[in-house]
């Protein structure tokens, strides 16, 4: 046996068969047996973790086959049944003697920390041991380098104890058993590199019920509706039941996919100590950063630079890093702006780097109002950090005169310094642009340090094509990028998302780098968080109930959506390729059986092999490997060269670049040509006849591009991560006001209907492919949310007509109709209480989350249905302009600013309605005394119900202290009179004849 020494380099080391004996299952609980020769049942030969025989059959033919400490692959034991991957040339021996030589377990040990997984272990698609927690180690709360010499070996004297106690170390030997700096380094890296973390079943188990109870309660009550009609108000009786069927049908469609909400934690540490480790090349994924823009105007250069800033001065390795900038604008104030950025960046990243402040976004780290001091022990900081803020200043400045002289264009259009016109003085036409900065071949740092690169994207366009709006320019970077640097993974984010957390890239490489389950992951979604926005969140800016709740409850099922920014994506997974599928498991065979009851399977699978291995002859290694990846979706009849060039374009230089499964150049290329070629991809007549848009890259058909694209993919077999770190990864602008609020969810509405007019449906698009039920209901309303607002603008116009006519929805209720009226409002609130209890959101996020669900039900939602409509059936593209008043330069000023649009209208007319009709039922029930006040309860309770969720839009329209403007004055007085001349109509304070009608008929009797 090896020594104790050796194997405690590796954190589970070999133990003494005698007190092995006396051990238990580390699984079950249960006693280890022994063997058939008196030995000890050993499962793992690499470690020697604790395992009982049934467990490790059970893992072996049910679960991920790996050992749950070391993560190393099950090998065949004697007597044990055949599973795929198994190799065949051992069949009557065991794969390892007791006496295995620990140099082989050292060997296979370094394969695993440096994630080269073989074929057979990652084919399985289990997820690693992870989901259920670490079981060796915990994670480090830093490198080594961080503590001093006598604290590390405390650290290191605490890990051996821990050992101990789990039973993975022999105490027999204490004084030869310690484990070196680096074993502990090494037993720490074999971790994995993340896990998932459970919903405690105290918090979600009471929530499923609720769940259930409230949908049955729901089952009831609709059929309470549907049998029991108002006939003294049949319409509107009618008009109710519809309005309440479609809600109980969106509330399914919402409710259910939030059935497995999960949240995962990673370790970074781990990452570092398995892909950077000291003396040899970082092994470290490349990341393309994309970030696009279009109207510096519109988009202040600043706040783009900011993001770049960030991205530039991220936590990670710099030729690991490549920040691609697209001007869709083709404008010379982001071309200069991204020259001055560039300049700066020489002093803003290594300052950032050797201090580690956070953010690293000049702007909003100069601004945050926090002890910047804290934890700083730099001499020097204070120092240099006056010196970098006059120097951000200084460059301000400069930035801000850039954008002073770009507010009037020149009649000869823009010169730019060497005296050449600007190329794209057209914005609608113009040739295709490329700009490198910095990186390898450019200028270094202030401290001779080499900077990521930066590179600016302008593509070509020209009358006549279609260019598909951001998608479009997407698409266009996509091709850049994999021809200048093709980095495996991609980061999308907007101009106005700056990188928050500098750790954000390592965060997503844990599950992407991951050896199993990184494979089959598309992308991984941060959520969006913002900065900016007013405490009390008037008009629910932060969206905290989707991002805290809707979508941990996607990352439970096939992944959350695609949000459109702020997303690290697998290259491989946009280029249209199916995820890598794991061999079907024929059925199990043993070797206790004779030879004819399995000779089928066995048969079958000597000849399968054999067939695949003459097949690989004959079509060669290159079209094998590419139609693994490509799924049957690709593979097509013919040569494979025309394929591609029909898929990807024309270009040989992209179309080797697609090849290359782990990124990187062809060898035997230049930077000329290389610029030359992606000046090519970018041309505006490149995709013709290809499947850009349509199966590769970023989808076009809808202003969402992000929901259609995110779609796709899961549609395919992939799976996404939503990772939310501690410190938030990406922090964004969004609009405050109430109006350009309004008008960013009438397009994320418009993109929804869109994509419901399209053969992209959710609905019937896809049933052949791999997206789980649930998942396919999240999308569903993901499209179908914008129609609940015809309903819902019935719905709340109801309450103001039963008012003034004095009819009501619902008949006189029974004792047993009550109970079910009280059970429904009681599970509302119950289900609403627990998920906020599982999810951590406050009740305050919650209730502007539905207050605002309404106001831009009756609004944003409204006009985008009829704007896609008339767009997609009749061709007519409508806008609806917003016209911009005075905004006051306080803190928050936007927030009071007040731009008249017509989506104002119909929440405006809903407040006064139910205003009046309030006043319309009080009267009428003072007038005929109080039998009238019963049945008015329940109509003003569904007439405060309607005015407390607008209450945000009446606050949004009085401005600053109650200050009303002229428009809505106006608007105000029209509506009212309207109203005045319907109550002069109902005449409610006149007491209504009951009797016959008698009339004069003009006879004398």
């Amino acid at each position: 046996m090896a020594s104790s020494n050796m194997a405690a380099g590796f954190g589970s080391l070999a133990v003494d068969e005698n007190r092995a004996s006396a051990r238990t299952c580390k699984v079950c609980g249960d006693k280890i047996g022994e063997k058939e020769n008196g030995q000890v049942f050993v499962a793992c030969h690499v470690c020697s973790f604790p395992v009982c025989r049934p467990c490790y059959e059970y893992e072996r033919s049910e679960g991920n086959q790996c050992c749950p400490q070391c993560n190393t692959r099950y090998k065949r034991l004697k007597g044990s049944p055949r599973i795929p991957g198994d190799e065949e040339d051992n069949s009557d021996q065991e794969d390892f003697d007791d006496d295995f030589q620990m140099k082989n377990r050292k060997d296979n040990s370094d394969g695993h920390e440096n994630g080269d997984y073989n074929n057979q272990q990652w084919q399985h698609h289990a997820q690693p041991f992870s989901v259920a927690g670490s079981i060796a180690g915990k994670d480090l709360e830093g490198e080594k380098e961080m503590y001093g010499s006598a604290e590390w070996k405390e650290r290191v004297e605490k890990w051996k104890v821990r050992q101990e106690k789990r039973g993975l170390i022999s105490n027999d030997n204490a004084g030869n058993d310690f484990p070196e700096e680096d074993d502990y380094l090494l037993a720490e890296a074999r971790q994995p590199l993340w896990r998932k973390v459970p919903i405690s079943s105290s918090l979600i188990s009471p929530y499923r019920i609720v769940i259930v109870l409230r949908f049955i309660v729901l089952a009831f009550f609709l059929r309470f509706r549907i049998l029991t009609p108002a006939y003294d108000a049949y319409p509107l009786w009618l008009i109710s039941v519809i309005c309440e069927v479609w809600f109980a049908f969106s509330w399914i469609l919402d409710q259910f996919p939030k059935w497995f909400p999960i949240r995962r934690e990673t370790y970074l540490d781990r990452l570092s100590l398995r892909f950077e480790r000291e003396g040899e090349p970082n092994q470290l994924g490349a990341v393309d950063v994309f970030v696009s823009t279009v109207d510096p105007l519109k988009e202040p250069p600043i706040i783009t630079a900011n993001t770049v800033l960030s991205i530039l001065a991220a936590d990670y390795p710099v030729e690991k890093v490549c920040c691609y900038v697209s001007d869709d604008g083709a404008s010379m104030l982001t071309f200069d702006s991204l020259s001055e950025t560039a300049e700066f960046a020489r002093r803003w990243v290594p300052f950032c780097k050797k201090h580690n402040v956070e953010p690293r976004a000049p702007e909003f780290y100069f601004n945050e109002k926090i002890d910047y001091l804290k934890d700083k022990v730099h001499p020097s900081f204070v120092k240099e950090r006056r010196a970098m803020k006059r120097e951000y200043e200084e460059y301000k400045v400069r930035i801000n005169a850039l954008v002073a002289n770009a507010q009037k264009k020149p009649e000869e259009g823009w010169v730019m310094q060497d005296g050449t016109p600007w190329p794209g003085n057209n914005t609608r036409d113009h040739p295709g642009m490329i700009q490198v900065y910095l990186g390898s071949a450019g200028a270094l740092d202030i401290d001779g340090k080499e900077l990521p690169r930066l590179v600016y994207v302008s593509r070509e366009k020209r009358p006549g094509y279609q260019h598909h709006k951001k998608a479009g320019a997407e698409n266009a970077l996509v091709r850049v990028s994999a021809v200048l640097t093709n980095a495996p993974f991609i980061l999308n984010l907007d101009c106005d998302h700056y990188i928050n957390n500098s750790k954000a890239l390592r965060e997503a490489m844990c599950f992407l780098m991951d050896p199993q389950f990184g494979k089959k992951l598309c992308y991984v979604q941060f959520p969006q968080r913002f900065d900016g926005i007013d405490r009390h969140d008037r008009y629910a800016n932060r969206n905290v109930v989707f991002f805290d709740i809707n979508m941990l409850g996607l990352d439970g099922l096939q992944g959350p959506v695609y949000v459109g920014t702020g997303c690290v994506f697998n290259r491989q997974a946009l280029y249209g390729y199916d995820p890598p599928v794991s061999e079907k498991r024929p059925k199990m065979t043993c070797d206790c059986w004779p030879s004819w009851c399995c000779c089928c399977c066995g048969g079958s699978r000597k000849k399968s092999k054999k067939k695949g291995e003459k097949k690989g002859l004959l079509g060669g290694l290159l079209f094998s490997k590419k139609k693994k990846m490509m799924g049957k979706n690709y593979v097509k009849k013919g040569s494979a060269p025309k394929n591609f060039e029909k898929r990807f374009g024309q270009s040989p230089v992209f179309i080797a670049s697609t090849l290359m499964e782990n990124g990187g150049l062809p060898e035997r290329t230049n930077s000329t040509s290389l610029i030359k070629e992606a000046i090519h991809v970018i041309s505006c007549g490149y995709e013709e006849k290809t499947e850009w848009g349509k199966e590769i890259g970023w989808i076009y058909g809808s202003v969402t591009e992000d929901i259609l694209t995110g779609f796709k993919m899961h549609c395919r077999g992939w799976k996404s991560v939503y990772c939310v770190p501690k410190r938030p990864a990406f922090k964004g602008s969004a609009p405050i006001n109430l109006s350009d609020r309004l008008h960013q969810v009438l397009r994320w509405a418009l993109g929804s209907v869109e994509i419901f007019l399209s053969r992209h449906c959710p609905l019937w698009y896809g049933y052949g492919g791999k997206l789980k039920w649930l998942e396919r209901l999240a999308y569903i309303n993901t499209i179908v949310y914008p129609f609940t607002s015809i309903p819902l603008l019935a719905y709340c116009t109801i309450p103001a007509v039963c008012l003034l006519t004095g009819k009501f929805i619902i008949p006189t209720l029974s004792n047993l109709t009550s109970i079910w009226f009280l059970a429904l409002f009681l599970s509302i609130i119950a289900t609403g209480v627990l998920e906020l209890r599982w999810s951590g959101v406050s009740i305050q996020d919650w209730w502007r989350n539905e207050q605002f669900w309404v106001i831009g039900g009756v609004s944003a939602h409204l006009f985008a249905v009829f704007q896609g409509l008339l767009k997609v059936l009749a061709g007519v593209d409508t806008n609806f302009t917003v016209t911009a008043k005075a905004a006051e330069d306080t803190e928050f000023g936007e927030l009071y600013l007040f731009k008249w649009t017509t989506l104002l209208i119909p929440p405006t007319t809903l407040i006064i309605m139910n205003m009046v009709g309030v006043v319309a039922g009080v009267s009428d029930a003072i007038n005929n005394g109080y039998g009238s006040w019963g049945p008015l309860f329940g109509k003003l309770f569904f007439a405060f119900w309607v005015i407390l969720h607008l209450y945000p839009f009446l606050k949004g329209l009085m401005g600053r202290q109650n200050r009303t403007p002229t428009i809505v004055v106006l608007w105000s007085v029209l509506l009212a009179s309207i109203f005045s001349l319907v109550w002069v109509r109902i005449d409610p304070f006149l007491p209504k004849q009951t009797g016959p009608v008698l009339k004069q008929c003009g006879v004398e009797c």
